[in-house]
């Protein structure tokens, strides 16, 4: 017997109508054979990447690209934002590691 596949992700947005709707995680997990933990799950990245889509950072592919693949220029302005949001980041944690250290009287 052939064991059958579908993606979490393909239920996603039958997921978002019955939350939507009011239904528990329990509910829906039952009407669509998923456990209580998937569905919380398939929530929480769902949430994530909707904060990342309204922060102007595009989710990129993961995984090692296909041989025959060509990056867009799309593509291209998503890394160097992606590239330029973690480059602010890692100086606004140097800063702080700075200013603590010079508080402390280390520098």
């Amino acid at each position: 017997m052939t064991r059958t596949y579908t993606h979490v992700k393909a239920k996603e947005k039958e997921v978002m109508e019955m939350r939507a709707k009011g239904k528990t995680r329990k509910e829906i997990g039952d009407y669509l054979n998923l456990t209580e933990k998937q569905v919380e799950n398939l929530i929480t990245r769902y949430n994530n990447n909707n904060k990342r889509l309204e922060a102007g950072i595009v989710t990129r592919r993961r995984g090692r690209p296909p041989k025959d693949y060509k990056a867009t220029q799309h593509d291209k302005d998503c890394e160097i934002k992606c590239l330029k949001y973690e480059m602010n980041r890692v100086k606004m944690e140097n800063e702080l590691l700075r200013d603590f250290l010079r508080h402390a009287g280390r520098r």
